[in-house]
């Protein structure tokens, strides 16, 4: 008897070393009032930040304001069945999306629903949609190019994998063609895309799906699209899960671009976010935070060192301005959290010129140390070049009595102009640029009247085919080395002295490149 007494004694002690006064309770909700997408919700004391939250109904929210007495949710779904006192329940997960591979060639929604009509997607790989960028420690420097496949960036402002290149202008000026070409030219490198679509039509995103399908440019990219009618909550997640899915291919290793079209859209969706939960507004309505929304998403792109898996995402954010105000408070926030910008000026792309990219305004702060040697060596002086020709052509306008040199530079100028000048979806490869680009230092074009020189470019990328010998030693050297060079000018001198015999009343005398 006094054996079972003694294990009754110490089970007692037991249960008094282990008792804690904390009262059980279930962690239920009741709605407090719900409208525009928001709803009020008491009772959940412990909810976490970014928390999914289960309505009676069965359609989620997101916990988005953890306040003393009460919990603001964004309803991620239809909320006209939400009334006061429904019930809402904790499910213990923050909001995450899926990844990996299975999402290559898919669209899907802001929670990584499909949305393409190709069935479900089986994946069991869930990734947070808010995550800690990475650390200065654990990056490297940006050293290998991101070929877009477009000469006036490849040249003037190359983009290097990690880095962020915002592209910047008003409505209508090639912004979104400049990134669907960025992705076209990734078929065969090796890269993965991921497009994000925040406030497009259906349209817009259905067409963008087309083109990437025509030019078989699906099948390595994801597309994460929250058109214009949905609900804020769905644009404001949509970046950050575009991020997340490309986060999970830069751990293993693998290059990625993704591409935000466009961060205003988002902007707006956090301004009626946080406006409709009460937050004080600041600048122009937006909350105080709005920095930081832009800095926390921007940051997670770069490249990480082999330690974390040596993998790079660049990023591709999209801004669009009212009448190229580039000093508003969304386009200067991006400014500053950006390695650079693409400004698309109105008054270009209208007189014709693709893609729109203001010289002057427009800059890579990073790009030129992953610039392939080939292109470096031919590309240097042309940012001079286009800023002389712009100079003079502005005070042209008011005489007419030029001297020879001021009418050479502004000659060249407009050939130049002609020679960067790139239809849509018409790529070309590094040897091409580099070919184009000698053509332009080495100052060729001059023998080539200004009206035949697009057909002339045209020529060069028929002449200089994948077989052609400068090509194949372009390919595996890189760099144009003094023979090359010598090679490179005995081929541009005969196929000039062919090009000329088609054009009629042929203005100069040829004299020959030697």
């Amino acid at each position: 008897m006094s054996i079972s007494l003694d294990k009754f004694s110490s089970l007692i002690k037991n249960q008094i070393k282990h008792y804690k006064d904390k009262a059980l309770y279930n962690e239920i909700g009741n709605v407090i009032n719900v409208g525009d997408g928001i709803a009020q919700v008491s009772g959940l004391t412990d909810v976490m930040l970014n928390e999914l939250v289960e309505f009676e109904n069965g359609v989620l929210g997101m916990a988005f304001n953890l306040e003393v007495s009460s919990v603001g949710v964004v309803i991620l779904g239809d909320y006209e069945d939400i009334k006061e006192n429904s019930v809402v329940k904790r499910t213990n997960r923050v909001v995450s999306i899926p990844v990996g591979d299975q999402l290559l060639g898919r669209v899907i929604n802001s929670l990584g629903v499909p949305i393409d009509g190709k069935g479900k997607i089986n994946i069991t790989n869930f990734m947070p949609v808010e995550k800690i960028a990475p650390g200065v420690m654990s990056r490297q420097s940006v050293d290998q190019p991101l070929e877009t496949g477009i000469l006036s960036i490849d040249s003037m402002f190359p983009i290097g994998k990690g880095q962020r290149e915002l592209i910047i202008g008003d409505k209508q000026t090639g912004k979104t063609t400049i990134a669907i070409d960025a992705i076209i030219n990734q078929k065969g490198k090796n890269v993965k895309c991921v497009y994000v679509a925040i406030g497009q039509k259906n349209s817009t995103i259905v067409q963008i799906k087309k083109t990437l399908e025509d030019y078989d440019a699906l099948k390595y990219t994801t597309i994460v699209s929250s058109n214009a009618s949905d609900l804020p909550a769905l644009k404001y997640i949509a970046p950050f899960a575009g991020i997340t899915i490309a986060e999970e291919w830069m751990s293993k290793g693998q290059d990625v671009l993704i591409v935000y079209d466009d961060l205003s859209k988002h902007a707006e969706a956090y301004r009626t976010l946080s406006l409709l939960l009460r937050r004080p507004p600041g600048r122009e309505a937006y909350p105080g935070d709005v920095f930081y929304l832009h800095s926390r998403l921007l940051e997670r792109s770069g490249k990480v060192n082999k330690k974390f898996g040596g993998g790079s995402i660049t990023a591709l954010p999209i801004i669009e301005t009212q009448a190229g105000d580039i000093s508003a408070y969304i386009p200067t926030n991006v400014i500053s959290i950006t390695d650079g910008q693409l400004f698309m000026m109105s008054n270009l792309f209208n007189t014709g010129q693709r893609p729109a990219i203001d010289a002057g305004l427009s800059v890579s702060r990073v790009g030129s140390a992953a610039q392939i040697k080939s292109i470096k060596k031919v590309s240097g002086s042309l940012k001079l070049e286009l800023a002389q020709f712009r100079e003079l052509d502005a005070f042209s306008q008011f005489g007419s009595d030029l001297d020879k040199e001021t009418k050479d530079i502004l000659s060249h100028g407009k050939k130049v102009m002609l020679m960067i000048k790139q239809g849509q979806h018409k790529l070309l490869s590094q040897e091409i640029e580099a070919l184009l680009l000698f053509s332009i230092k080495e100052k060729f074009i001059k023998w080539i009247p200004e009206n035949s020189i697009e057909n002339f470019k045209d020529e060069i990328i028929k002449y200089f085919d994948e077989k052609h010998p400068i090509i194949k030693e372009l390919k595996d050297k890189k760099d144009i080395t003094e023979s090359l060079q010598k090679q490179i000018i005995n081929e541009f001198d005969v196929f000039i002295r062919k090009f000329i015999t088609t054009i009629n009343d042929y203005p100069y005398e040829f004299t020959g490149l030697k």
